[in-house]
Protein backbone atom coordinates (compact mmCIF):
# COMPACT_ATOMS: atom_id res chain seq x y z
CA UNK A 1 0.00 0.00 0.00
CA UNK A 2 0.92 3.65 -0.82
CA UNK A 3 0.45 6.40 0.95
CA UNK A 4 0.37 10.16 -0.39
CA UNK A 5 0.15 12.76 2.21
CA UNK A 6 -1.63 15.70 1.55
CA UNK A 7 -0.63 18.79 3.62
CA UNK A 8 -2.82 22.08 3.08
CA UNK A 9 -1.81 25.27 5.26
CA UNK A 10 -5.61 25.90 5.65
CA UNK A 11 -6.44 25.50 9.31
CA UNK A 12 -3.11 22.70 8.96
CA UNK A 13 -5.45 20.25 7.40
CA UNK A 14 -4.06 16.97 7.05
CA UNK A 15 -5.12 13.61 5.09
CA UNK A 16 -3.84 10.32 3.46
CA UNK A 17 -4.52 8.98 -0.08
CA UNK A 18 -4.33 5.13 0.19
CA UNK A 19 -2.91 3.43 -2.87
CA UNK A 20 -2.97 -0.60 -3.39
CA UNK A 21 -4.92 -3.37 -4.04
CA UNK A 22 -7.26 -5.54 -1.47
CA UNK A 23 -8.17 -1.89 0.31
CA UNK A 24 -11.64 -2.03 0.43
CA UNK A 25 -11.95 -4.69 2.69
CA UNK A 26 -9.84 -3.15 5.30
CA UNK A 27 -11.72 -0.10 5.25
CA UNK A 28 -13.00 -0.57 9.05
CA UNK A 29 -9.14 -1.21 10.19
CA UNK A 30 -7.89 1.80 8.03
CA UNK A 31 -10.75 4.38 9.48
CA UNK A 32 -10.08 3.37 13.42
CA UNK A 33 -5.89 3.48 12.48
CA UNK A 34 -6.97 7.63 11.44
CA UNK A 35 -8.81 7.93 14.46
CA UNK A 36 -12.24 8.30 13.02
CA UNK A 37 -15.35 8.20 15.23
CA UNK A 38 -19.19 8.16 14.81
CA UNK A 39 -22.19 6.32 12.97
CA UNK A 40 -21.36 5.66 9.51
CA UNK A 41 -23.52 6.42 6.32
CA UNK A 42 -21.93 4.69 2.92
CA UNK A 43 -23.58 6.54 -0.04
CA UNK A 44 -23.26 4.38 -3.18
CA UNK A 45 -25.20 3.58 -6.55
CA UNK A 46 -26.55 -0.14 -7.51
CA UNK A 47 -23.56 -0.79 -9.89
CA UNK A 48 -20.79 -0.33 -7.59
CA UNK A 49 -23.06 -1.76 -4.59
CA UNK A 50 -23.09 -5.92 -6.27
CA UNK A 51 -19.57 -5.56 -5.70
CA UNK A 52 -18.18 -3.97 -3.15
CA UNK A 53 -20.91 -2.80 -0.39
CA UNK A 54 -21.23 -6.04 1.05
CA UNK A 55 -17.00 -6.45 1.92
CA UNK A 56 -17.38 -2.52 2.68
CA UNK A 57 -20.25 -3.22 5.34
CA UNK A 58 -18.22 -6.38 6.81
CA UNK A 59 -15.19 -4.45 7.32
CA UNK A 60 -16.99 -1.67 8.92
CA UNK A 61 -18.99 -3.88 11.18
CA UNK A 62 -15.86 -5.69 11.85
CA UNK A 63 -14.13 -2.47 13.27
CA UNK A 64 -17.71 -1.61 15.44
CA UNK A 65 -18.99 1.19 13.03
CA UNK A 66 -22.67 1.01 12.78
CA UNK A 67 -23.13 1.31 9.18
CA UNK A 68 -26.68 3.05 7.01
CA UNK A 69 -26.49 2.81 3.21
CA UNK A 70 -28.16 4.84 1.03
CA UNK A 71 -28.13 4.13 -2.96
CA UNK A 72 -28.36 6.94 -5.87
CA UNK A 73 -29.25 5.66 -9.19
CA UNK A 74 -26.48 5.50 -11.71
CA UNK A 75 -25.65 8.03 -13.80
CA UNK A 76 -24.73 11.83 -14.44
CA UNK A 77 -28.14 13.13 -14.22
CA UNK A 78 -28.58 12.16 -10.92
CA UNK A 79 -25.60 14.57 -9.44
CA UNK A 80 -28.83 16.97 -8.54
CA UNK A 81 -29.98 18.95 -5.81
CA UNK A 82 -33.03 16.80 -5.85
CA UNK A 83 -30.41 13.30 -5.52
CA UNK A 84 -28.77 15.62 -2.58
CA UNK A 85 -32.57 16.47 -1.09
CA UNK A 86 -32.85 13.04 -0.96
CA UNK A 87 -29.66 12.08 1.37
CA UNK A 88 -30.48 14.88 3.47
CA UNK A 89 -33.85 13.36 4.02
CA UNK A 90 -32.46 10.05 5.07
CA UNK A 91 -29.80 12.00 7.64
CA UNK A 92 -32.86 14.07 9.39
CA UNK A 93 -34.99 11.11 9.46
CA UNK A 94 -32.50 8.72 11.26
CA UNK A 95 -30.69 11.03 13.12
CA UNK A 96 -27.63 11.60 12.27
CA UNK A 97 -25.33 14.17 13.90
CA UNK A 98 -22.45 16.49 13.18
CA UNK A 99 -20.15 13.17 14.32
CA UNK A 100 -21.52 11.61 11.26
CA UNK A 101 -19.03 10.11 8.33
CA UNK A 102 -20.15 9.76 5.26
CA UNK A 103 -18.50 7.23 2.77
CA UNK A 104 -18.56 7.67 -1.13
CA UNK A 105 -18.21 4.57 -2.62
CA UNK A 106 -18.39 5.24 -6.25
CA UNK A 107 -16.98 7.31 -9.25
CA UNK A 108 -16.95 10.73 -9.71
CA UNK A 109 -20.73 11.23 -9.44
CA UNK A 110 -20.82 9.45 -6.30
CA UNK A 111 -18.07 10.83 -5.16
CA UNK A 112 -18.89 14.97 -6.02
CA UNK A 113 -22.60 14.33 -4.57
CA UNK A 114 -21.57 12.67 -1.38
CA UNK A 115 -19.05 15.50 -1.08
CA UNK A 116 -21.60 18.03 -1.51
CA UNK A 117 -23.90 16.50 1.27
CA UNK A 118 -20.85 16.35 3.69
CA UNK A 119 -19.94 19.88 3.31
CA UNK A 120 -23.54 21.19 4.01
CA UNK A 121 -25.39 19.34 6.44
CA UNK A 122 -25.20 20.59 9.47
CA UNK A 123 -22.64 22.84 8.37
CA UNK A 124 -19.95 20.03 7.64
CA UNK A 125 -19.27 16.00 8.58
CA UNK A 126 -16.53 13.76 8.19
CA UNK A 127 -16.38 12.42 4.53
CA UNK A 128 -14.34 9.59 3.10
CA UNK A 129 -13.50 9.11 -0.08
CA UNK A 130 -13.62 5.53 -1.60
CA UNK A 131 -12.85 6.22 -5.44
CA UNK A 132 -13.88 3.12 -7.60
CA UNK A 133 -12.93 4.28 -11.08
CA UNK A 134 -10.04 5.35 -12.58
CA UNK A 135 -11.51 8.91 -13.26
CA UNK A 136 -12.08 9.44 -9.41
CA UNK A 137 -8.87 7.60 -8.38
CA UNK A 138 -6.76 10.32 -10.30
CA UNK A 139 -8.85 13.15 -10.31
CA UNK A 140 -12.35 13.59 -8.42
CA UNK A 141 -11.46 11.99 -4.98
CA UNK A 142 -8.38 14.60 -4.72
CA UNK A 143 -8.37 18.12 -3.86
CA UNK A 144 -11.93 18.66 -2.29
CA UNK A 145 -13.87 20.46 -5.00
CA UNK A 146 -17.44 18.79 -5.00
CA UNK A 147 -20.43 20.17 -6.39
CA UNK A 148 -24.06 18.87 -7.85
CA UNK A 149 -25.26 19.90 -11.44
CA UNK A 150 -27.67 22.81 -12.76
CA UNK A 151 -29.69 22.18 -16.35
CA UNK A 152 -27.24 25.19 -16.99
CA UNK A 153 -23.90 23.79 -16.59
CA UNK A 154 -21.63 21.18 -14.53
CA UNK A 155 -20.74 21.99 -11.05
CA UNK A 156 -22.66 24.92 -10.52
CA UNK A 157 -23.53 24.53 -7.38
CA UNK A 158 -21.08 23.10 -4.76
CA UNK A 159 -17.83 23.96 -2.22
CA UNK A 160 -14.05 23.49 -1.54
CA UNK A 161 -14.65 20.59 0.90
CA UNK A 162 -11.72 18.27 1.97
CA UNK A 163 -11.63 14.76 2.97
CA UNK A 164 -10.61 12.85 5.92
CA UNK A 165 -9.54 9.98 3.70
CA UNK A 166 -8.82 8.95 0.23
CA UNK A 167 -8.96 5.04 -0.02
CA UNK A 168 -7.98 3.89 -4.21
CA UNK A 169 -8.51 0.09 -4.15
CA UNK A 170 -7.17 -0.92 -7.55
CA UNK A 171 -9.16 -4.07 -7.27
CA UNK A 172 -12.18 -2.03 -8.23
CA UNK A 173 -10.64 -1.71 -11.57
CA UNK A 174 -11.35 -5.28 -12.63
CA UNK A 175 -14.44 -4.68 -12.61
CA UNK A 176 -14.44 -1.65 -14.49
CA UNK A 177 -16.30 -1.31 -18.31
CA UNK A 178 -13.61 -0.70 -20.58
CA UNK A 179 -15.78 2.76 -21.46
CA UNK A 180 -14.92 3.80 -17.97
CA UNK A 181 -11.62 3.15 -17.82
CA UNK A 182 -11.11 4.79 -21.19
CA UNK A 183 -12.49 8.22 -19.77
CA UNK A 184 -10.20 7.55 -16.91
CA UNK A 185 -7.16 7.56 -19.00
CA UNK A 186 -8.21 11.34 -20.20
CA UNK A 187 -7.27 12.73 -17.15
CA UNK A 188 -4.33 10.44 -16.85
CA UNK A 189 -3.08 11.99 -19.82
CA UNK A 190 -3.65 15.57 -18.67
CA UNK A 191 -1.75 15.68 -16.00
CA UNK A 192 1.44 14.64 -18.16
CA UNK A 193 0.68 16.88 -20.67
CA UNK A 194 0.59 20.26 -18.64
CA UNK A 195 2.73 19.17 -15.54
CA UNK A 196 4.86 16.24 -16.32
CA UNK A 197 6.12 14.99 -19.63
CA UNK A 198 7.77 12.40 -18.32
CA UNK A 199 4.71 10.59 -17.19
CA UNK A 200 2.84 11.45 -19.89
CA UNK A 201 5.39 9.49 -22.30
CA UNK A 202 5.64 6.54 -19.78
CA UNK A 203 1.88 6.39 -19.17
CA UNK A 204 1.41 6.37 -23.21
CA UNK A 205 4.09 3.80 -24.26
CA UNK A 206 2.10 1.42 -21.52
CA UNK A 207 -0.99 1.39 -22.51
CA UNK A 208 -1.84 -2.47 -23.14
CA UNK A 209 -0.88 -3.09 -19.62
CA UNK A 210 -3.80 -0.52 -18.24
CA UNK A 211 -6.18 -2.05 -20.77
CA UNK A 212 -5.00 -5.64 -18.73
CA UNK A 213 -5.74 -3.74 -15.59
CA UNK A 214 -2.21 -4.71 -14.53
CA UNK A 215 -2.34 -4.14 -10.59
CA UNK A 216 0.76 -3.01 -10.21
CA UNK A 217 1.15 -0.61 -12.64
CA UNK A 218 -1.67 0.51 -12.32
CA UNK A 219 -1.56 1.27 -8.40
CA UNK A 220 1.84 3.40 -10.28
CA UNK A 221 -0.54 4.96 -12.89
CA UNK A 222 -2.48 6.20 -9.91
CA UNK A 223 -0.18 7.21 -7.61
CA UNK A 224 1.84 9.26 -10.17
CA UNK A 225 -1.70 11.28 -10.77
CA UNK A 226 -2.11 11.46 -7.42
CA UNK A 227 1.18 12.91 -6.59
CA UNK A 228 0.97 15.84 -9.45
CA UNK A 229 -2.82 16.67 -8.40
CA UNK A 230 -1.97 16.38 -4.82
CA UNK A 231 1.25 19.11 -5.41
CA UNK A 232 -0.71 20.92 -7.00
CA UNK A 233 -3.79 21.36 -4.19
CA UNK A 234 -1.52 22.20 -1.95
CA UNK A 235 -0.52 24.89 -3.33
CA UNK A 236 -3.38 26.38 -4.40
CA UNK A 237 -6.23 24.65 -2.65
CA UNK A 238 -9.18 27.20 -3.77
CA UNK A 239 -7.99 27.81 -7.36
CA UNK A 240 -6.92 31.09 -7.47
CA UNK A 241 -4.50 30.30 -9.47
CA UNK A 242 -1.66 27.23 -10.64
CA UNK A 243 -4.73 24.68 -9.94
CA UNK A 244 -6.55 26.40 -12.97
CA UNK A 245 -4.26 24.07 -14.67
CA UNK A 246 -5.92 21.27 -14.07
CA UNK A 247 -9.01 22.31 -15.82
CA UNK A 248 -7.27 21.75 -19.28
CA UNK A 249 -9.62 20.37 -21.45
CA UNK A 250 -12.52 20.89 -19.06
CA UNK A 251 -13.60 24.34 -21.20
CA UNK A 252 -15.06 22.51 -23.88
CA UNK A 253 -15.46 19.40 -22.03
CA UNK A 254 -18.04 20.80 -19.93
CA UNK A 255 -19.68 22.59 -22.63
CA UNK A 256 -20.39 19.25 -24.68
CA UNK A 257 -21.47 17.34 -21.92
CA UNK A 258 -24.20 20.32 -20.59
CA UNK A 259 -25.23 21.07 -24.71
CA UNK A 260 -26.26 17.25 -24.43
CA UNK A 261 -27.70 17.23 -20.95
CA UNK A 262 -24.99 14.30 -20.26
CA UNK A 263 -26.30 11.96 -22.00
CA UNK A 264 -23.85 11.38 -25.10
CA UNK A 265 -20.50 11.82 -23.69
CA UNK A 266 -18.62 10.39 -20.15
CA UNK A 267 -16.68 12.86 -18.78
CA UNK A 268 -13.50 11.62 -19.65
CA UNK A 269 -14.74 11.34 -23.45
CA UNK A 270 -15.52 14.49 -23.17
CA UNK A 271 -12.42 16.09 -21.32
CA UNK A 272 -10.55 14.62 -24.42
CA UNK A 273 -12.30 16.08 -27.11
CA UNK A 274 -11.55 19.30 -24.84
CA UNK A 275 -7.87 18.38 -24.84
CA UNK A 276 -7.33 17.73 -28.31
CA UNK A 277 -9.28 21.14 -29.28
CA UNK A 278 -7.59 23.13 -27.05
CA UNK A 279 -4.11 21.36 -28.71
CA UNK A 280 -5.40 22.98 -32.36
CA UNK A 281 -6.42 25.90 -30.79
CA UNK A 282 -2.84 26.57 -29.06
CA UNK A 283 -1.50 25.98 -32.56
CA UNK A 284 -3.33 28.32 -33.99
CA UNK A 285 -3.39 31.17 -30.98
CA UNK A 286 0.56 30.95 -31.37
CA UNK A 287 1.33 29.87 -27.97
CA UNK A 288 2.79 26.44 -29.18
CA UNK A 289 4.61 25.85 -32.17
CA UNK A 290 4.53 22.14 -32.04
CA UNK A 291 1.65 19.42 -31.45
CA UNK A 292 3.86 16.35 -32.11
CA UNK A 293 2.43 15.24 -28.84
CA UNK A 294 -0.82 15.52 -30.86
CA UNK A 295 -0.69 12.51 -32.75
CA UNK A 296 0.52 10.37 -29.52
CA UNK A 297 -2.81 11.62 -27.47
CA UNK A 298 -5.16 11.32 -30.51
CA UNK A 299 -3.36 7.66 -30.77
CA UNK A 300 -4.40 6.88 -27.09
CA UNK A 301 -8.22 8.19 -27.26
CA UNK A 302 -8.38 5.64 -30.36
CA UNK A 303 -7.30 2.92 -28.73
CA UNK A 304 -9.58 3.14 -25.87
CA UNK A 305 -12.33 3.66 -28.28
CA UNK A 306 -13.09 7.28 -27.13
CA UNK A 307 -14.27 9.77 -29.53
CA UNK A 308 -11.88 12.11 -31.25
CA UNK A 309 -14.74 14.23 -33.08
CA UNK A 310 -17.59 16.27 -32.37
CA UNK A 311 -19.87 15.13 -34.98
CA UNK A 312 -23.60 17.05 -35.56
CA UNK A 313 -23.37 19.36 -32.57
CA UNK A 314 -23.34 23.20 -33.77
CA UNK A 315 -19.99 25.01 -33.34
CA UNK A 316 -21.83 28.26 -32.16
CA UNK A 317 -23.76 26.48 -29.59
CA UNK A 318 -21.02 25.28 -27.98
CA UNK A 319 -19.28 28.23 -27.96
CA UNK A 320 -22.13 29.97 -26.34
CA UNK A 321 -22.56 27.19 -23.53
CA UNK A 322 -18.98 28.40 -22.75
CA UNK A 323 -20.39 31.21 -21.60
CA UNK A 324 -21.85 30.17 -18.55
CA UNK A 325 -18.92 27.64 -17.35
CA UNK A 326 -18.14 28.65 -13.81
CA UNK A 327 -14.27 28.85 -15.19
CA UNK A 328 -15.93 32.07 -17.18
CA UNK A 329 -14.15 35.37 -15.16
CA UNK A 330 -15.58 39.18 -15.80
CA UNK A 331 -17.33 37.61 -18.76
CA UNK A 332 -13.87 35.98 -20.94
CA UNK A 333 -13.83 32.49 -21.30
CA UNK A 334 -10.27 31.01 -19.85
CA UNK A 335 -8.16 28.76 -21.47
CA UNK A 336 -6.18 26.35 -20.85
CA UNK A 337 -2.94 26.19 -23.43
CA UNK A 338 -0.45 24.13 -23.95
CA UNK A 339 3.10 25.44 -24.71
CA UNK A 340 5.17 22.53 -24.73
CA UNK A 341 4.54 18.74 -23.60
CA UNK A 342 4.26 19.36 -19.17
CA UNK A 343 3.56 22.75 -19.42
CA UNK A 344 0.65 24.71 -20.01
CA UNK A 345 -0.67 28.44 -19.15
CA UNK A 346 -4.01 30.45 -19.10
CA UNK A 347 -5.12 32.22 -21.66
CA UNK A 348 -8.20 34.61 -21.44
CA UNK A 349 -8.11 36.64 -24.79
CA UNK A 350 -9.02 34.12 -27.75
CA UNK A 351 -11.12 35.24 -30.70
CA UNK A 352 -14.24 33.52 -30.90
CA UNK A 353 -14.34 32.87 -35.00
CA UNK A 354 -11.12 30.67 -33.92
CA UNK A 355 -12.42 28.25 -31.09
CA UNK A 356 -15.28 27.84 -33.65
CA UNK A 357 -13.02 26.85 -36.72
CA UNK A 358 -11.58 25.11 -34.55
CA UNK A 359 -14.62 23.04 -33.74
CA UNK A 360 -15.77 22.60 -37.01
CA UNK A 361 -12.37 21.06 -37.79
CA UNK A 362 -13.35 18.43 -35.32
CA UNK A 363 -16.39 17.71 -36.61
CA UNK A 364 -18.74 20.35 -35.42
CA UNK A 365 -21.35 22.24 -38.10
Amino acid sequence: MERIRLNLTEQCRTYDILIGDGLIPKTGMLLKEHQMKGRVVVITNPTVAQWYLEPLLKSLAAAGYEAGVVQVPDGEVYKSLEEASKIYDFLVESRYDRKTILIALGGGVIGDLAGFVAATYMRGIGLVQIPTTLLAQVDSSIGGKVAVNHPNGKNLIGAFYQPRLVISDVDTLKTLPDRELAAGMAEVVKHGIILDENYFSLVTSELERIRERDPAFMAFVVAGSCRIKADVVINDEKETGIRALLNFGHTIGHSLESLTQYTMYKHGEAVMLGMLAAIRVAVRFGCLPQASFYDTLETTAKSFGMPVTIPGLPARDIYDMLMGDKKAEYGKIRWILPVRLGKAEIVTDLPREMVETVLREMGAV
